[in-house]
């Protein structure tokens, strides 16, 4: 049996990656949510927002833990499976990634280790700072390694000598002509993610009768958000969308699916590429709206499928399809965004049981959709590797395909239990609810800004508030 080694290493990291971005994405705006709610809690002293921000945190952590994980197998691969294009690139993209890791990876993991034993051993405000400094490693994270993959779509400030990429200017390295749009892209899409898990489960809660003061909280900051976020992802994804036209403009016919330069683009709906008459069977589309929204003119022309030549097409079916369903479960949690701010301002958010059993299925909606954009990203860019300057073909180990292929099926296997486990835990703290930190919380200190009557109890009696003489605080009722 043969066993293409280009092909298979190909499918081998996008496997790896597509489960590895689903938990940083997940991460980087987790830790912003908890951020807010340790301020939220400062600034009020309520003690919903500090139940729900050790709630969060927990799930936090165990998702930081499987993207620490899945992230450690795609490091190796660069070296197993990619050594060549390690070779070629590997002055520019490994110093890139190691600021990640330097500068992003032990700020997250150093202040989350406060996070997860300091809550009833340090003072309010030194948890608070540990919460926006982990959210401040995420999102230096995403700024990295955004960096170096953008570099490989746009590369620019360097220069190649003997086969091999050198940086000549870190400047145009960092900023690349397309990271700016990516960067903002790609963080946006963690908060509304994040922000659409924190609305499902809300929503489950009330549906089911639980946490009633959480769960509106949880609702209310959820529907907000998605309200802010989700339109800003479609004016930051048009003017990513024209960055690409300029850069890599293959990749924009191939989501567009459009043919012939020659003619005004149409805004295709739905249709089936067919690569071989170069045209899309059963399309539904409106006609001169492309060329609207890319060029600004109604009768505008830019690039098509047949202006390059084949060997540089990326698989065109895959690109318009996973383009299709982004921008899908984009305009959804706007719609959703719009409902939720309707129902709020009609007083009606927590008791339409419509919207609310809507809501408690729209957690998976965010991490189907930037798995999508990826595949959109890196099949967009085949048959280029680094754009322009390595084909994929190029950049592959000389390792025989049956090596590749025996790895794959481990990961498969491995990555399924590892996941599933770590998914079923996540679920257990999830049914088990932000009350049960109420709980843990009274089994210590109360860890919380003490108002002025508690400061002077606190004096005159020697014993923390709620403590009773000669016993432990014990759980609040309700």
């Amino acid at each position: 049996m043969e066993f293409d080694p280009v092909t298979l290493a190909r499918i081998q990291f996008a496997f790896t990656v597509s489960f590895h971005i689903i938990f940083p994405a997940f991460t980087i705006g987790l830790s912003a949510y908890i951020a807010v709610l340790l301020l939220m809690w400062m600034r009020t002293g309520q003690e919903k927002y500090h139940r729900l921000a050790r709630f969060w945190t927990k799930i936090f952590a165990i998702s930081f833990a499987m993207g620490v994980v899945s992230g450690i197998v795609l490091s190796y691969q660069f070296g197993t499976n990619w050594s060549r294009f390690s070779e070629f690139s590997g002055n520019v993209i490994g110093p890139l990634i190691g600021y990640e890791v330097l500068m992003a990876f032990y700020l997250e993991a150093t202040f989350l280790g406060i996070l997860l034993f300091g809550w009833n051993r340090l003072p309010p405000w030194l948890i608070t700072l540990a919460s926006v400094l982990v959210a401040l490693g995420t999102a230096t994270s995403a700024f990295w390694i955004l960096s170096a993959n953008s570099w490989m779509q746009t590369p620019a400030g360097h220069e190649v000598r003997d086969g091999i990429a050198y940086p000549v200017d870190w400047l145009r390295v960092i900023f690349n002509p397309s990271f700016p749009y990516r960067f903002a892209h790609m963080l946006n899409a963690a908060y509304l993610t994040t922000a659409a898990v924190v609305l499902a489960v809300g929503a489950r809660y009330l549906l089911a009768g639980r946490h009633g003061e959480e769960s509106r909280t949880m609702l209310r900051m959820a529907v907000g958000m998605i309200a802010v976020s989700a339109p800003l992802q479609l004016v930051i994804g048009d003017l990513h969308g024209l960055n690409t036209l300029e850069h890599q403009p293959v990749k924009v016919a191939a989501m567009e699916g459009h043919w012939s330069g020659e003619e005004p683009g149409h805004l295709v709906l739905f249709g089936l590429p067919d690569e071989e008459e170069r045209t899309n069977h059963f399309e539904i589309a409106i006609p001169h709206l492309g060329s609207l929204i890319l060029t600004h003119d109604w009768d505008g022309t830019y690039p098509g499928m047949a202006d390059f030549p084949e060997d540089e097409w990326p698989p065109v079916v895959n690109v318009f399809f996973t383009f299709r369903l982004m921008v899908g479960i984009g305009l959804l949690l706007i719609a959703t965004g719009f409902w939720g701010l309707y129902l709020w301002w009609r007083g009606r958010l927590f008791d339409n049981s419509l919207f609310l059993r809507t809501a408690s299925y729209m957690w998976p909606l965010g991490f189907v959709a930037i798995v999508a954009g990826w595949f959109v990203t890196e099949q967009g860019r085949q048959p280029w590797l680094v754009h322009g300057l390595m084909r994929t073909v190029d950049g592959v180990s000389p390792v025989p395909g049956a090596s590749v292929a025996s790895t794959l099926a481990l990961f498969v296997f491995i990555y399924g239990v590892v996941f599933t486990m770590g998914i079923f835990y996540i679920n257990r703290l999830i049914n088990r609810g932000p009350m049960g930190e109420a709980i843990e919380a009274a089994a210590g200190l109360p860890n919380r800004p003490m108002s002025a009557a508690e400061e002077a109890a606190r004096e005159a009696t020697g014993r923390e508030p709620g403590e009773g003489p000669g016993r432990p605080l014990t759980a609040p009722k309700g």
